[in-house]
């Protein structure tokens, strides 16, 4: 089936100027969106839907401009037809109705509050960061600004804080929580949901922290919640070693690199000795299509934030003593760390190690990574053909004949359950560096079987050695297609693109294979 936004799946295999056309025209698809959420349209569907008629009686529009706008909202899938009746489909039904409990409206029109901003990417460029519009920070639009974020981001953190409370999942947790930068004070009130004996502080500066208690005390809460004034740039007005769980959601990217630490050091200083700091936010490593327009968006619209790589952020942490880390991507397009001084801390939580394993793989350099079962891995006998005629490293080391034949291949294959495809690029020496590495990282999470296969002959040393001894098996692999895989077939069932290349300047794809269990 074709995606509505083919853009965000492109193929770097597919040749033409559609991807261009397809981003070109990307700003169509938040229109409409922007316009109906504005228009409360799909309010106006529930329950049962609408008729043209009775929908643009409602909005005072022409009921055939209206229809072409439904048809448009029909093609992406945010609404169905039925007879002469338009209703919402299951995503708009659930989020996009005003009134709902994950209504998404908030989020959705500060995109467009932001828009304009955009519109001023060249003029940014220019300056080397932010240009203030002047009556951006007026007190009158400063207030109207917070209030549009704080529903913006209430909606979001609504939607994040399910998937994060898993985590916690037979973890009896009580004490105290600090939530950083709090905003509407919505994760914290989903912590103390959860869990009603917590105690939560929240901190954020005074002229935000007004609005964020009259949206905790309008959800009745009342003794379990302080609220504490201070900006987190300064020294922060908290007694040392007094919280168990500190929270930094999305707050980290809004700083500079020089700001970070002192932000990760007041935050580690509340930390009781076994405490736990969650740091919710942006990552490079995930979602980083998202990621990279995110850290522009902190260019065009703060004056210092960035998007920062997990990595730096643990060696941040690292240096102040965290050294228990666990990185957990969430299903959407921001992740978690998870830090503690207490390596026993970090265990009590229910993160997935298969996971975490896929993780560290695709931070080594992957493009891209498949699951798939043992048994979907396809053998084919042509694939010696191919290397004996119109392979020119035929008959090396470790290639046809003196690879394992497609017997043996297929006999150890079914030893195993499980398996990885992994997508790469050249060079061929550093992508089969980086599937042993893969390979090794299995080893270590205690898959004590696991086994790769690579791309291409094996191009680990410079020059091999020529009286047909290899001097480095340690490090050597067989290829997929030398050992009778078909590789194309079983990239396909993994769920991966590919095609054969039409010419030398065509994007190449190289694929490996672990054998886990």
């Amino acid at each position: 089936m074709k995606k509505c936004l083919p853009f965000l799946d492109h193929d770097l295999q597919n040749s033409g100027p559609q991807y261009l056309e397809d981003l070109a025209t990307g700003y169509w698809f938040s229109e409409i969106l922007f316009t109906s959420v504005e228009m409360d349209i799909f309010s106006r569907l529930e329950p049962k839907g609408a008729s043209l008629n009775d929908l643009s009686g409602s909005l005072l529009v022409d009921p055939m401009a209206l229809s072409r706008l439904l048809d448009a909202l029909s093609s992406i899938s945010l609404i169905t037809k039925d007879g002469d009746r338009y209703c919402n489909t299951g995503i708009s039904h659930e989020y996009l109705v005003t009134g709902k409990k994950d209504y998404q409206g908030g989020s959705i029109l500060w995109r467009r509050y932001l828009q304009s901003s955009w519109a001023g990417l060249a003029d940014c460029l220019k300056a080397g960061g932010r240009v203030d519009y002047g009556q951006q920070d007026k007190p009158s639009a400063r207030n109207r600004r917070i209030k549009h974020y704080m529903r913006a981001m209430d909606s979001i953190a609504k939607t994040k804080t399910g998937e994060i409370l898993g985590y916690f999942e037979g973890v009896a947790l009580k004490g105290r929580l600090l939530d950083v930068g709090a905003g509407s004070g919505a994760f914290a009130a989903s912590f103390i949901k959860q869990y009603p004996g917590m105690r939560a502080t929240l901190l954020d500066l005074p002229d935000i922290l007004k609005h964020t208690k009259e949206a905790m005390e309008e959800q009745g809460f009342g003794r379990q919640i302080q609220y504490l004034a201070g900006n987190i740039l300064e020294q922060w007005p908290i007694k040392k070693k007094s919280f168990d769980l500190v929270v930094l959601s999305n707050i980290i990217h809004a700083y500079s690199e020089a700001e970070l630490p002192h932000i990760l050091k007041m935050a580690t200083d509340t930390l009781k000795n076994n405490g736990l700091l969650l740091i919710h936010d942006f990552f490079s490593e995930h979602y980083p299509e998202k990621a990279a327009l995110t850290d522009l968006n902190m260019f065009i619209n703060t004056y210092n934030g960035r998007v920062f790589s997990s990595s730096f952020i643990n060696g941040q942490l690292a240096q102040l003593g965290l050294s228990h880390t666990i990185f957990a991507p969430l299903k959407t397009d921001t992740a978690v760390l998870f830090t503690s001084a207490n390596a026993e801390t970090i265990r009590t939580l229910k993160i997935d190690s298969f996971d975490q394993l896929l993780v560290r793989i695709k931070a080594i350099g992957f493009k891209k990574i498949c699951r798939l079962k043992a048994e979907e891995i396809q053998l084919a006998d042509w694939t010696g053909i191919k290397c004996r005629f119109g392979c020119d490293r035929y008959n090396s080391l470790n290639c046809r004949p003196n690879s394992m034949p497609k017997e043996k291949t297929g006999a150890i294959i079914r030893e195993y359950r499980h398996a990885l495809l992994l997508e790469g690029e050249p060079p061929t020496r550093d992508f089969q560096k980086r599937v042993l590495e893969a390979e090794r990282e299995a080893f270590l999470s205690g898959y004590h079987k696991t086994f790769s296969f690579w791309a291409g002959p094996c191009s680990i040393c410079v020059t091999c050695a020529s009286d047909g001894n290899c001097r480095n098996t340690a490090h050597t692999r067989p290829s997929m297609e030398g050992a009778g895989i078909d590789v194309f077939e079983t990239a396909r069932r993994a769920g991966a693109k590919v095609r054969t290349l039409r010419s030398r300047t065509d994007y190449i794809k190289y694929f490996g294979l672990i054998l886990l269990d």
